[in-house]
């Protein structure tokens, strides 16, 4: 905008100008404008219009308050619909927020009412050029400029721009590459840890789920902690094995925590983060697993169990419980074909996937032929099977959370004959433990091992382990 009033008067610097809005400033008072605000009136005092300037093209020259504006770009990402209650009304309005770039800047465009259907009717995708007309920048709660779209303006496909916009792939940035924050990038890596999905409650105090892993450079030598937060399963990928090649649109850099990884930076997304595979098969070839571990339901009306795969890799197998064949048992072998595979989770769907029983075959290993013994346990997010003695009878105890929610915690200690490790089952899963005695040999399958107090490793259980008394006691 200074450079704009530059142009109109050749007697206009930008020292001079912003001397005549510190003056505007103080004539006003203290509280009353921003320096934007206060430009508006001095250029009004030297009789210059921002009316008069052309529309601009380009994502950097926009500027809060500009009108009738037409926008080139391309689409990085595209968000759901959201709907929100007027506070004077009990009426709802609609919006959906898209952002695009031009290679040199990103922004968001807000969508209303019955324009948020657009992106869905035009098959809008990533990578996509967009021509935006009649478009109103507005200052988000962030204070960063918006381009609002409501009915008085047009957003349409178009094939050319009056520069070069380039395609998704020219954007796309590597983990090496990553040198301070930023927003609104593309982004690809190697997946080497177990991605995971996790649970939280939001802002609203709604529950979501988390996509959590850590993204390494094509050496496996730099890799940064990577979160997409209420993540859509719509958005990931049917197959998303550790070793993937991914590529994340719409994510963004930003200060690690020291607490988690290296704590130089870490990935962030949200529910308009789009994951791709780039060297995965796009479809899923029947699998034999022998079951190991039927845990609990979920709210979905979905089970929780263990499955051994012919190689001893454990997984964990989110099933509808009306795909379970009725004599399912520990111990089965089945054959499925899951409708998603992330990391070392399988999940099968009514929609999508199948579950037969097979005969089962003494060749195929079983929970005994993959015990660890207790010294060889460290943390990890890989379930262990271990073969143990109840050391101390089961002590359950309150415990207050960071959220001031007070849950129960049961633990004991368990041991063989390499070392012992402490035992903790979390709310209803320490029921496992309180029906355990001193001296029982037990064989618990599927905890996952973390860093206790003493920094010392300790297993926990999960919806998906199972505690087993061998034999009574010794």
């Amino acid at each position: 905008m200074l450079q704009y009033l530059t142009q109109q008067r050749s007697d206009l610097t930008i020292d001079k100008l912003r001397s005549l809005i510190d003056a505007k400033k103080r004539k006003i008072g203290a509280g009353y404008l921003t320096e934007q605000g206060a430009l508006f009136l001095v250029a009004a005092d030297l009789g210059i219009s921002f009316d008069q300037k052309k529309s601009p093209v380009q994502i950097a020259d926009l500027y809060i308050g500009a009108k009738d504006v037409t926008l080139y770009g391309r689409i990085l990402t595209i968000y759901s619909p959201r709907e929100f209650a007027k506070r004077e009304s009990v009426e709802t309005i609609t919006n959906r927020t898209l952002v695009i770039y031009d290679g040199q800047s990103t922004i968001k465009l807000r969508l209303w009412n019955d324009m948020v259907r657009l992106p869905d009717q035009m098959g809008l995708q990533p990578g996509d050029l967009v021509k935006i007309s009649k478009g109103y920048v507005k200052s988000g709660l962030d204070g960063k400029p918006f381009v609002n779209v409501g009915m008085d303006c047009q957003l349409e496909k178009t094939d050319e721009a009056p520069f070069e916009i380039p395609l998704l792939d020219k954007m796309t940035r590597t983990i090496d590459s990553i040198d301070s924050p930023i927003e609104n990038v593309v982004l690809e890596g190697y997946v080497e840890s177990n991605p995971r999905m996790i649970d939280y409650r939001d802002s609203r105090g709604g529950m979501s789920k988390s996509l959590q892993l850590d993204l390494y450079n094509e050496d496996r030598t730099k890799s940064f902690r990577t979160i997409i937060w209420n993540v859509s399963e719509t958005r990931l990928p049917r197959v998303f094995r550790i070793g993937s090649k991914i590529r994340l649109i719409g994510v963004r850099i930003k200060p690690g925590n020291p607490q988690y990884g290296s704590g130089e930076f870490e990935i962030h997304g949200d529910e308009g983060t789009i994951a791709s595979t780039l060297n995965e098969e796009a479809d899923i070839e029947a699998m034999s697993l022998r079951i190991i571990s039927i845990g609990s339901g979920t709210e979905e009306d979905r089970l929780i169990t263990l499955g051994l795969l012919a190689d001893r890799k454990v997984v964990s197998i989110i099933v509808d419980k009306a795909l379970v064949p009725n004599n399912l048992i520990s111990g089965s072998l089945i054959e499925c074909v899951p409708s998603r595979i992330l990391g070392t989770s399988l999940t099968l769907t009514m929609n999508d996937s199948y579950v037969r029983l097979l005969e089962d075959s003494t060749s195929f290993p079983s929970a005994v032929d993959c015990q660890t013994k207790i010294n060889e346990i460290v943390p990890s997010n890989v379930p262990y099977i271990i073969e143990a003695i109840v050391l101390q009878n089961p002590n359950t105890t309150q415990v207050t959370t960071r959220n001031n929610e007070t849950i129960e915690m049961t633990d004991t200690l368990i041991g063989d004959d390499s070392g012992e490790i402490r035992l903790i089952g979390w709310r209803d899963l320490g029921s496992g433990i309180k029906s355990l005695s001193l001296g029982d040999r037990v064989r618990i399958i599927g905890v996952i091992a973390t860093s206790g107090l003493q920094g010392s490793p300790e297993v926990t259980l999960k919806p998906f382990s199972s505690v087993t008394r061998i034999n009574s006691k010794i």
